[in-house]
């Protein structure tokens, strides 16, 4: 019996092991980017490709790391995105489902359902661009799987940066000064909601 017991608290031991979410706010952003990863692969061929909404989630981690200032630091949010890669295995090999109610507390803003975009016109459309011009540059190696998606995107673009521009010579605001605004518009994107939502919206209001 005793050494029944004994093995059985060693089978025990050689499972997924508890996981917690790091301190560093980089390494804990990437933490849940890779949980939500898994999230989105369980119960689906591994090596499936993920749709554009799983994917735009993954990375709103990163991009929540990147606003945490008054304006949008995409040196930031890239080391977020760049971490992701080395903390997969050690995540995915413990008790990661543990930690998805964690990152739904620390990141609230993932679970946000509705999304509206700033009243001031050129803020939403600034915004807009911006945020359209990270997520494609990120997921533009995986374009063939939601080519619909970026063309919509790279269409609202083409078009945020005309009006945008004529916005901000009406109001008399240099280029310089124009730039600092788009950090400090997408920052403020980034907080409303899912990317894939918050883009939706912006393709509606602006990409026609």
């Amino acid at each position: 019996m005793r050494a029944l017991l004994l093995l059985t608290f060693m089978l025990a031991g050689c499972g997924p092991k508890a996981l917690m979410l790091p301190e560093d706010p980089v390494q804990r952003a990437a933490t849940c980017g890779v949980v939500a990863a898994a999230g989105a692969r369980q119960g689906t061929n591994i090596e499936a490709k993920l749709s554009f909404e799983a994917q735009s989630r993954i990375l709103h981690y990163a991009l929540l790391e990147g606003a945490t200032g008054e304006r949008f630091d995409s040196a930031r949010a890239a080391r977020v995105a760049n971490a992701m890669p080395a903390l997969t295995d050690e995540v995915t090999d413990g008790k990661w489902q543990g930690l998805q109610g964690s990152c739904d507390q620390a990141y609230p803003a993932t679970k946000q359902q509705a999304v509206e975009l700033p009243q001031d016109r050129l803020t939403a459309q600034l915004g807009c661009d911006g945020l359209a011009d990270f997520v494609t540059t990120a997921l533009r190696e995986g374009e063939a799987s939601y080519i619909d998606r970026i063309r919509a995107l790279d269409n609202l673009q083409r078009k945020l940066d005309g009006d945008a521009g004529t916005l901000l010579q009406a109001r008399g605001i240099s280029p310089q000064r124009g730039v600092e605004l788009r950090t400090e518009a997408m920052a403020k994107l980034v907080k409303l909601g899912p990317p894939d939502k918050v883009l939706d919206r912006c393709v509606a209001q602006f990409g026609t």
